[in-house]
C-alpha cells in the first residue's frame, strides 16, 4: 500500500481549494445532524397533531436509524464504485425532497414511511463525507483537524437544531422544521458540484445486489427483533425476526468472503484499532441515544419549558462536543489514543450516572453541567474513533471503512432508542393515574398532556402529576443503563485501542 499513498502525500497537503472543500463536506453533516435533533424538540408537536400510538411514536424516532444501518454499508460501496461525490449530491437532493414529505406527513403511518425513506437518502451522505475527506488530507495532523472539524459540525448541528428548531415551532407548525432543510441541500449541491474532487476506487467489481439484500434484511431484522422484545416482552414474532436477521448477516458475511470484489472487506476486523473503535462508537450511542431521545420531552412536557428554552438547555453537549473534537486530535498524540477514547467514554458514563438523581424539580446547573460532560466526552471519543478507522485502511477503501463507522453508530442509535426508550416507557405505563383515566394517556407523555386538556381540572392535575413523575423515574433509570453501558465502553476500549497511534502509514493497515 506504500506505494498507493506516498507519492501523492505532498501533492495532496499542497491541493489548493481542500479547506473550502471540506467546507462543503461538513454541509452534508449539518444536515443529517440538524434532522435527528429537530426531530425530538417536535415529538410533543407531531403526538399533538397525529395522535401516534406509543409504538407509532418510537417508529418515529427510530426507522431512521434502521433504514440507515441496513443501507450504509450498501451505499459506502456504491459510493466507492460510482463515485463518492456523485453520491454525496445525489443523496443530498433526495434529501431535500424527502424533508418536504416528513414536513407535510398527516399521519403516523405517512410520518414512518417519510423517515424510512429519508433514511435512503441519509445512507449515502456520511460515508461518502468522510471517505472524501480520506481522500483529500493524506497527512495524519491534517487529516485529524479535518476529521474534527467534521465532528465538531455535527454537534454544532446538535445545537442549531434545537435552537432554530425551537423559534420555527413557536411561530409556525412543527413541519417547518424539517423544511430548513431546504436551503442547506441547495447550496450543498450547488457549492460541491464544483468544488469537490471526484474520487472512486479504480478496479471496484460489480456492486452485488444480493448483498445488499442480505445487508438489509439483516440488520433490520435483527434491531427489529431488539426491539419488539424491548417493548412487548419475548414474543414468537421477535424470535423469527431475531433469526431471520441473524442468518441474513450470516449469509451477508459468508458471501463477503468468497466474492472477488465484496460490498465489504471483512479483512478489515482484523484491525484490532479497527473493531476497538468501531465497538466504541456502537456502544457510546447506544448509551446516549435513548436518553437524548426522551431529554426534549423532559424539558419541555415535565419542566413546562418552551421549545426555543428548551433547545438552549441542551446547548452545553453541543459545545463541549465542539471544542473537544477540535482538540481531539492534539490530546490523543499528547497521551494517547486509548486515554483519549476511554477517558472521553468514561466521562460519559459518569455524568449519565449522575442524571440518575434527577427529579421533576432538578435544577439547571445540574442538568447543564452533566450535559457539557457528556458532549465533551462524546465530541473526544467520537472524532480520535472516526480518525482511527479512517488511517487503520488504505484510501481505495474508505468508503467501506467509513459505512462501518457509520453503521455502527446507526446500528447504537436504533438499539439505545429500541432498548432505553423502551424502560421509560415501560415504567410511565405503570403510572397510578385517576379513574377515568385515558388509554392514550399511557402511550407517551405527550398523550397524557392532550388527554389532560379534556378531563375535569382536578383530574388532570392528579394524573398529570403521576405521569410526569412516573416518566421521570423512567429516565433515571434510563441513564442509569446508560451510564453502566458507557463504562463498560470505556473499559473496551482501553484493552482493544491499546498501541493504537493516529500517526504513521503502513502500521495501520489490517
Amino acid at each position: 500500500m506504500t506505494s498507493t499513498l506516498q507519492p501523492t502525500t505532498t501533492e495532496a497537503v499542497k491541493r489548493p481549494g481542500r479547506w473550502l472543500a471540506l467546507g462543503v463536506l461538513v454541509l452534508a453533516v449539518l444536515l443529517v445532524a440538524v434532522d435527528a435533533t429537530v426531530l425530538g424538540l417536535a415529538t410533543p408537536y407531531i403526538s399533538e397533531d397525529l395522535k401516534p400510538s406509543g409504538t407509532q411514536l418510537l417508529w418515529i424516532g427510530d426507522v431512521y436509524s434502521f433504514v440507515i444501518a441496513g443501507l450504509l454499508v450498501s451505499m459506502g460501496s456504491l459510493g466507492d464504485r460510482i463515485g463518492r461525490k456523485r453520491i454525496l449530491l445525489v443523496g443530498a437532493t433526495a434529501f431535500g425532497a424527502i424533508s418536504v414529505l416528513n414536513a407535510y406527513a398527516g399521519t403516523a403511518g405517512t410520518m414512518i414511511v417519510a423517515r424510512a425513506l429519508l433514511g435512503v437518502a441519509g445512507a449515502t451522505l456520511m460515508p461518502a463525507t468522510l471517505a472524501l475527506i480520506r481522500n483529500l488530507f493524506h497527512d495524519p495532523r491534517e487529516r485529524s483537524l479535518a476529521v474534527g472539524i467534521w465532528g465538531a459540525t455535527a454537534s454544532a448541528g446538535t445545537a442549531v437544531g434545537p435552537i432554530v428548531g425551537g423559534f420555527l415551532l413557536e411561530h409556525f407548525w412543527w413541519g417547518s422544521v424539517f423544511l430548513i432543510n431546504l436551503p442547506v441541500m441547495a447550496v450543498l449541491v450547488l457549492v460541491g458540484s464544483r468544488l469537490l474532487p471526484e474520487s472512486r476506487t479504480a478496479e471496484p467489481g460489480p456492486w452485488d445486489l444480493v448483498s445488499v439484500v442480505l445487508s438489509l434484511v439483516g440488520m433490520v431484522g435483527v434491531v427489529y427483533a431488539v426491539k419488539e422484545a424491548a417493548t412487548h416482552g419475548p414474543s414468537w414474532t421477535a424470535a423469527a425476526a431475531c433469526l431471520l436477521g441473524l442468518a441474513a448477516l450470516y449469509g451477508f458475511v459468508r458471501r463477503q468472503l468468497t466474492l472477488p470484489a465484496p460490498l465489504l472487506d471483512m479483512r478489515l476486523f482484523r484491525h484490532r484499532g479497527f473493531s476497538g473503535a468501531v465497538l466504541a462508537d456502537l456502544l457510546t450511542i447506544l448509551g446516549l441515544s435513548g436518553l437524548v431521545f426522551f431529554l426534549s420531552q423532559y424539558l419541555q412536557l415535565v419542566q413546562g419549558r418552551r421549545p426555543f428554552e428548551a433547545g438552549l438547555a441542551e446547548l452545553p453537549a453541543a459545545l463541549g462536543a465542539v471544542v473537544a473534537g477540535l482538540v481531539a486530535g492534539h490530546v490523543a498524540r499528547r497521551f494517547s489514543v486509548r486515554s483519549a477514547v476511554s477517558g472521553g467514554l468514561a466521562a460519559i458514563g459518569l455524568a449519565l450516572a449522575v442524571l440518575t438523581v434527577i427529579d421533576r424539580s432538578t435544577g439547571y446547573p445540574l442538568l447543564g453541567a452533566a450535559l457539557l460532560v457528556v458532549g465533551a466526552g462524546a465530541g473526544l471519543s467520537f472524532t480520535v474513533t472516526a480518525d482511527v478507522i479512517l488511517s487503520s485502511v488504505p484510501k481505495e477503501r474508505a468508503g467501506s471503512a467509513s459505512a462501518v463507522s457509520e453503521t455502527a453508530y446507526e446500528l447504537g442509535a436504533a438499539l439505545g432508542i429500541a432498548v432505553l426508550g423502551s424502560i421509560v416507557t415501560g415504567v410511565y405505563r405503570d403510572f397510578a393515574g385517576p379513574a377515568g383515566t385515558p388509554a392514550a394517556a399511557r402511550e407517551s407523555l405527550g398523550g397524557a398532556v392532550e388527554a389532560a386538556a379534556h378531563m375535569p381540572a382536578h383530574s388532570a392535575r392528579v394524573m398529570l402529576d403521576a405521569a410526569r413523575a412516573s416518566f421521570v423515574d423512567g429516565l433515571a433509570l434510563a441513564a442509569g443503563a446508560g451510564a453502566a453501558v458507557l463504562l463498560a465502553a470505556a473499559g473496551a476500549a482501553w484493552f482493544l485501542l491499546r498501541g493504537q497511534r493516529l500517526d504513521g502509514g503502513g502500521a495501520h493497515h489490517p
